[in-house]
């Protein structure tokens, strides 16, 4: 008994020096004050391990508790329960729980899930001044969003999802100047939304599903950032929504929408993911563009009014995983690309249509025929009706206006016959073609295409057309010189927007020496071949001719539209703060080789000497890079010469097939260079320093590699992965073309590049980063985490020349 009371004294001692730690780490009333939450929550599960001794700021996270200090302050509290939790007993008072969190002065985020919080929340609210995000879903909340929250400046997320909030969305929502995350799904809220919405520039997220909110959507065109926007299960209509171009996701399933789906605001959404209009009643045409939109992976337009008629030529995006078109008014065929055998893993459903297909129900033709007819006609019927008196009084004017404006037409048309009989024979005038008109040349007659590649590679673009005059002039507003670009040795370039809503670039061409439509015809045809994934395509053309001989003035070639830029932009010039990442440099790499491949091996004869240069490697919307000045098979700067097309069993003179395919090589040397140092080359002399420096490198230790590399990613790449990009450059850029790796060999190991850095990257443990002052980005939820792409102006024209 003696030596049992003779250790005490070492007991007590050893815990006053526990208590002491714990005091060092976090304040002493902080620790109290979250005790005392454990108390208020009735001790729930989750925090079965708090108690008096409990190291809060070094104890280990988990999905469902986590408390993140910085300094000597409680800066994030995350506590997640039961999913199927029940009210807190009567005696919990939600005034008392925000009194006790507002002693906590410096929390900036608050995660309560599933507590069984009850109750309104209470002006108190306010005193959380610091606070960015608050996660309060799955719990029992009532009464209205209260005016206090208006008071958080600084608040960036708020999440409200399954409670039971009541009342309208109210107008103060829009002073919160930093809300980037608004999500009231599953309340009982209602009414029409606030204009002031459109007044929330940074709004990344508007999710209100499964409210009862009804009325027409406020313009939500100017929310810039805005990328997920779900409406589902309200009662919204009944037009279509203006919305932002940067959607990933929009979701307007089970509204009253009965407008026609607008092609324009719909088509111009180059980044959207997952669309789904289901359960409404939209009428009118369906857009067929939107199964070939960039990025579309999930498209949904069942159980609507929506007509039109299908054919089996139709595109669609190879990551497109399920389309649903059933319960509409659709005719005509199954496009092919939606079938089965045609090669992707799809869920396709399209049952009660008017298809001719056997696989699926269909109804006859003519029900889908009356039925949008009868859309079309009875929502009429009764303003006719209710204006018939009007119409008949004014039948008699109508009619005499009719006779008078006729004998106008006849006389004006007589005097335009006369005018155009005395017309220049010189005068221009626009003659339309079609790209598959019949004619026939040698240079097609032995074209040979690889299948596989044309079809990975035409994936997602529209057929290739003839444009009219008039429609490249909407496209540019009569070509005025906002949408100019700039303009290079192959004419000006404009930005342009088509009536489908798509965005184009287009270029002009001033032919200088006389040719007919029909030889160049030859060569438009070989070009609406040239797609692939990894270049810039021809869309279609334009040609404008002379009245006298049929020659060609002006010819406007109309290509996809890359929205992000060069792709030196994003490695050496700092594209708005971000740079690519190395794996993202290494897929770039990979995207430029493939493209290379498909001009030297994708078509016969190949497509060499195509002057390569970084300033022409554009990124879009995925970052995915496309080559934009290749050598087309054209005649350019007026015809005076011929685009070097390379026959593999060309005339005696004929540059080599491996002399050609090398100078190629050199140039993607320069380029591969560049994404590793991670700065602008502008001169053969600092290349040959450049290569001389990685030779010297690549047999040192990996210390010297990385000192070579760009410096924003030089910790972020594995050895292996830079030793062999490095080896593959210097090889590139050897001075005899003979020893310079063929594209194959170039892609192989760029691919092998890729494949060593994403094993280190999963083999790689990333260490925990503790007491972040900045939280706001690393807790939005999981359906927030969005990759933001900013759409750049169109790049410049010109670059800078290496001599290879």
């Amino acid at each position: 008994m003696e030596k049992l009371f003779s250790g005490l004294p070492l007991l007590l001692l050893v815990l006053l020096l526990a208590s002491i730690d714990g005091s060092i780490q976090l304040q002493s009333s902080q620790s109290q004050t979250l005790l005392r939450l454990q108390q208020l929550l009735y001790y729930p599960k989750v925090l079965t391990s708090w108690n008096n001794f409990t190291d809060f700021c070094n104890s280990e996270p988990n999905p469902f508790l986590t408390v993140v200090c910085y300094e000597d302050s409680v800066t994030q509290l995350h506590i997640i329960g039961n999913k199927r939790a029940h009210l807190l007993p009567k005696r919990f008072s939600i005034d008392s729980f925000v009194t006790t969190l507002a002693k906590l002065p410096d929390v900036k985020v608050l995660t309560f899930v599933s507590l069984g919080l009850w109750g309104q929340l209470p002006e108190k609210i306010n005193r959380l001044s610091s606070l960015e995000i608050l996660n309060v879903s799955s719990n029992f909340l009532s009464g209205h969003i209260p005016l206090e929250l208006s008071s958080l400046a600084s608040l960036q997320t708020l999440i409200l999802d399954e409670n039971m909030f009541s009342g309208q969305l109210p107008d103060w929502i829009g002073s919160l100047p930093g809300l980037a995350v608004l999500s009231l799904r599953k309340n009982v809220l209602n009414g029409t939304l606030p204009s002031s919405l459109s007044s929330l520039s940074g709004l990344r997220v508007l999710a209100l599903a499964n409210n009862r909110f009804n009325g027409v959507v406020p313009d939500l065109s100017h929310l810039t950032n805005l990328q997920v926007l779900d409406l589902e299960g309200n009662s919204f209509g009944p037009m279509f929504p203006r919305l932002s171009h940067k959607l990933v996701t929009l979701i307007l399933s089970k509204n009253r929408f009965r407008s026609a789906v607008s092609a324009e605001e719909v088509t111009s959404l180059y980044q959207l993911q997952h669309l789904d209009l289901s359960f409404n009643t939209f009428v009118g045409p369906f857009p067929t563009s939107l199964m070939s939109l960039p990025a579309i992976s999930y498209l949904n337009i069942s159980h609507n009014k929506l007509t039109g008629r299908l054919s089996s030529n139709l595109s669609c995006n190879s990551q497109l995983l399920l389309v649903d078109l059933s319960s509409n008014l659709l005719t005509g065929s199954l496009p092919t690309c939606l079938k089965p055998s045609s090669g992707t893993s799809r869920d396709v459903v399209y049952a009660g249509n008017c298809l001719a297909s056997t696989s699926e129900d269909q109804r006859p033709v003519s029900f889908c025929s009356n039925e949008a007819l009868a859309v079309g006609i009875l929502p009429q019927r009764r303003n006719r009706v209710s204006k018939l008196g009007i119409a008949l009084g004014v039948t008699g004017g109508i009619i005499g206006v009719i006779l008078l404006a006729g004998a106008l037409f006849v006389v004006i048309r007589r005097f335009n016959a006369k005018r155009r009989r005395e017309t220049k024979a010189s005068s221009p005038r626009l003659i339309t073609e079609n790209a598959s008109m019949g004619y026939t040349s040698k240079l097609l007659s032995d074209a040979r295409y690889i299948s596989q590649t044309m079809k990975l590679g035409a994936l997602g673009l529209p057929a290739y057309k003839t444009f009219s005059l008039e429609e490249l002039e909407y496209a540019t507003n009569n070509f005025e010189s906002s949408a100019f670009m700039g303009e290079g040795s192959q004419g000006q370039i404009y930005r342009g927007r088509l009536k489908d809503g798509s965005f184009v670039a287009i270029r002009c061409l001033k032919m200088k020496k006389s040719c007919s439509t029909q030889n160049l015809m030859h060569h438009i045809e070989l070009i609406a071949k040239l797609r692939h994934r990894h270049l810039v395509s021809v869309l279609g053309h334009c040609f404008e001719c002379y009245l006298d001989d049929s020659t060609v003035s002006r010819m406007f070639f109309v290509f996809e539209y890359v929205p992000n830029g060069e792709l030196r932009s994003w490695i050496s010039d700092g594209h708005m703060g971000r740079l690519l990442t190395w794996e993202q440099r290494i897929s770039v790499a990979v995207g430029v080789a493939k493209g290379i491949q498909f001009l030297h091996t994708g078509i016969v004869p190949g497509v060499y000497h195509n002057n390569l240069k970084i300033t022409d490697i554009l990124l879009d919307n995925n970052l995915v890079a496309k080559i934009s000045s290749y050598n087309r098979p054209l005649l350019v700067e007026g015809l005076g010469k011929v685009g070097q097309v390379v026959s593999r069993t060309g005339p005696k003179g004929t540059p080599s097939i491996q002399d050609e395919d090398k100078i190629d090589i050199c140039d993607f040397g320069v380029i591969l260079l560049e994404l590793i140092v991670g700065r602008p080359l502008r001169s053969k002399a600092q290349v040959d320093v450049l290569k001389e420096q990685l030779q010297a490198c690549i047999s040192a230790d990996d210390g010297a590699r990385r000192s070579m590399v760009d410096p924003t990613v030089h910790r972020s790449c594995s050895d292996q992965s830079l030793k062999t990009m490095m080896e593959i450059c210097v090889r590139c850029l050897l001075k005899d073309s003979i020893e310079r790796p063929s594209i194959e060999d170039v892609l192989w190991n760029l691919q092998f590049a890729s494949q060593v850095q994403e094993g280190w990257l999963q083999n790689s443990n990333s260490p925990s980063i503790r007491g972040s002052p900045s939280p706001a980005a690393s807790s939005l939820p999981h359906s927030s985490r969005l990759h933001i792409t900013t759409l750049e102006s169109p790049r410049a024209s010109g670059s800078e020349e290496h001599e290879r």
